[in-house]
């Protein structure tokens, strides 16, 4: 069981890595077998490509970078009882500091995240971005949020 608890934690750290390294693949990769939704339950992308193209496209880079620290904290970790998969529930705060932008809090919300065990190890199966408050998102997405 302990072990199962540090590979989430780490499939979650690993996360905030790749976003603030602007490293799209790996991100897509984190979620290969996985589905991203929005709090509705919509899907925004699903499969490794289709999630790489989603933040590829959809983040503004200065000299390669979003400028940005990724936080996750809070992470209660649920395994199933029969060990087939497991439920997260997180805190997170996107950090943001860009030309002209000092350094400042542009979103914080919840993951409810999805996790099943493979033969190399756990993986996401979804993430669903929970949107609690939203500041200057400008000098990071290329799009307008739809809350």
């Amino acid at each position: 069981m302990a072990e199962a608890h540090e590979e989430i934690r780490n499939l979650l750290g690993r996360y905030c890595e790749a976003m603030d390294g602007a490293d799209w693949p790996a991100v897509g990769a984190l979620f290969a077998r996985a589905r991203l939704t929005e709090e509705h339950g919509h899907v925004v992308a699903e499969g490794a490509e289709a999630v790489q193209a989603l933040y590829e496209g959809g983040t503004r880079l200065q000299d390669g970078s979003p400028g940005t620290r990724h936080v996750t904290s809070g992470s209660i970790i649920d395994l199933d009882p029969d060990g087939r998969g497991a439920s997260v529930r997180s805190s997170y705060v996107v950090l943001q500091a860009a030309p002209g932008l000092p350094l400042q809090p542009i979103i914080s919300g919840r993951y409810r995240d999805r996790f099943a065990p493979g033969p190399d190890g756990w993986h996401f199966t979804e993430r669903c971005f929970l949107v609690d408050q939203v500041g200057d998102l400008s000098h990071h997405l290329t799009y307008t949020l739809d809350l």
